[in-house]
């Protein structure tokens, strides 16, 4: 059941006699003195719905306690430990002086009971309801989009790790794979927890490992009784045959039918690289620079720097894409916003979506590339699709194909201009000459680069608004915080509402948050 705030204290108020040692003005003086009005217990009455049992710890500590504890990025157990022994946390949870506070796992009890609530982002939208009450937001109609990569809290697996990982996950939580396996897994010893005793600077005997493992993974998989799984078990039999298959191609001589195997010479796109955390993926933030993670992406009103929203999300795929969270990140937006983001953000349907909702879009345009070093590129021809024409820089003109293809990609072929013109050199290195792929939205994404390239105003707005989601992003990984804590994108997602929650009570408290006659408000601080 939960518990009630009840004033007894374990020893002297902190916050009443030491209120001098706390730092004015702070996340814990603000707490000390409003936890419970920004965390009133009645928004947490649904996650406790029985009047049984034991009275849990009030939640408006809890979250005070999470809070805190995102903030500073600590671990459960440093979390309790600074409740025991660190009075500004005493004073910030309602703590007396002798309080041992709890045991860590609570934390754990009570991040799980929000998860699985029907509204498991409530201390962020306890602090969002604070923000709109101080009116804060009201006329900033500004929002900058940006993302940022977390490394995931696990190590990355090479494909023979993650073969015995999942056939071992299948052993274990399917009723009678241990059966299957033994009369018919005989690549490695899956009891044995350690790796495959083999040559491992032998290129043979690793491919043999991968063509074994891969097998046993197969006959594993066949061999299992039809019987009705539960969520595990279903999830190990899925991660197993995905894994068994992500990685490996047949066998060079192979006819694909006769069970051999080898590595695949190439990266499956979504690859999977851990069984621990099926959801991380490798992420390519630049063409040089990868990490394995996840991505936080946010939305920020750019003079202020409070987040508006913010999404967690695996790091690779065209659901989890930049352009493809956009709308989302502005959907509970009272009216047209103007929208600043950077070239992740200047896809054709993202600027469609935006423009369509009544959105003023300041983002930047992706750079184009020519086919040549410092050649032409596709700008450099006069593109009519309405008359579906192409002239190049030559003066030749071609006609424009239909729209075909899955992508609805229309094509211009210059193939009987390009022998003899002068200009070749900079257009082209192709011996059939150039062809010009024309994209859907060719015309808004054209527009943009004009409007970029020529417009004062555009370019004014662009750099002094964009630039400030940079600071904040600063603010998510600063701390330690790059690295994520839990495993799958759920609870990180959580953690990272969290986070943002308690970055914008910091902000507020910066701008000047009180509490005036039962509404929160902003004082403006003495010079």
């Amino acid at each position: 059941m939960q518990g009630e705030w009840a004033g007894e204290l374990v020893g002297p108020d902190v916050w009443q006699t030491c209120r001098e040692l706390i730092p004015a003005g702070s996340v814990f003086a603000f707490l000390a003195e409003h936890r419970q009005a920004l965390f009133p217990a009645e928004i947490f009455a649904d996650m406790y719905p029985s009047r049984n049992g034991r009275p849990s710890m009030p939640p408006e500590v809890l979250a005070a306690a999470v809070i805190l504890q995102t903030l500073h990025g600590l671990s459960d157990v440093d979390t309790v430990q600074a409740l025991q022994c660190d009075l500004r946390w005493k004073a910030a949870c309602g703590l007396g002086l002798y309080d041992t506070a709890f045991d860590p796992s609570l934390l754990t009890y009570f991040r799980r009971r929000l998860a699985r609530s029907r509204r498991p982002n409530r201390i962020f939208e306890a602090v969002g309801e604070a923000v709109a009450a101080t009116g804060v937001l009201k006329g900033r109609q500004r929002r900058a989009l940006d993302s940022a990569v977390l490394d995931d809290a696990v190590a990355t697996q090479d494909t023979v790790t993650q073969l015995i990982a999942a056939i071992r996950r299948t052993i274990r939580h399917v009723p009678g794979a241990a059966q299957v396996a033994a009369a018919s897994c005989t690549a490695h010893d899956y009891a044995d927890p350690g790796k495959p005793r083999i040559a491992w600077n032998d290129e043979q005997a690793r491919a043999a490992l991968v063509d074994a493992l891969v097998t046993d993974a197969i006959r594993l998989l066949a061999g299992l009784p039809e019987q009705p799984l539960d969520e595990q078990a279903a999830t190990a039999v899925g991660l197993l045959a995905l894994v068994a298959g992500q990685d490996v191609e047949p066998a060079e001589d192979s006819d694909g039918r006769d069970g051999r195997w080898r590595i695949a010479q190439r990266t499956v796109p979504d690859r999977v690289i851990s069984t621990v955390d099926p959801e991380s993926r490798h992420v390519h933030k630049t063409r040089t620079h990868r990490q394995d993670g996840f991505k936080a992406h946010v939305a920020v009103e750019p003079e202020t720097g409070l987040f508006t929203a913010v999404a967690l999300r695996p790091g690779s795929g065209a659901a989890h894409h930049e352009a493809a969270l956009a709308v989302d990140l502005l959907a509970e937006e009272d009216g047209p916003v103007e929208v600043f983001g950077d070239a992740a953000y200047s896809t054709g349907p993202c600027r469609q979506v935006l423009t369509s909702a009544g959105h003023r879009t300041v983002i930047k345009p992706a750079p184009l590339r020519s086919a040549v070093p410092g050649g032409f590129d596709l700008d450099d021809f006069a593109i009519d699709t309405a008359n579906s024409t192409v002239t190049c820089p030559a003066g030749h003109q071609v006609p424009l194909s239909a729209p075909s293809g899955r992508n609805l990609q229309r094509k211009a072929y210059f193939t009987g201009q390009c022998a003899d013109c002068p200009l070749r050199s900079r257009c082209t290195k192709a011996k059939v000459g150039r062809v010009l792929t024309i994209r859907p939205h060719h015309d808004e994404l054209a527009a943009a680069r004009r409007q970029a390239a020529t417009d004062p105003v555009w370019q004014d707005d662009y750099r002094r608004w964009r630039p400030p989601v940079e600071r904040v992003i600063a603010w998510i990984v600063a701390r330690g915080n790059r690295r994520l804590r839990y495993v799958g994108t759920i609870k990180n997602n959580a953690w990272l509402h969290n986070r943002a929650a308690a970055l914008n009570l910091r902000t507020l408290i910066n701008l000047g948050l009180a509490r005036t006659n039962e509404t929160w408000t902003l004082v403006s601080k003495p010079a």
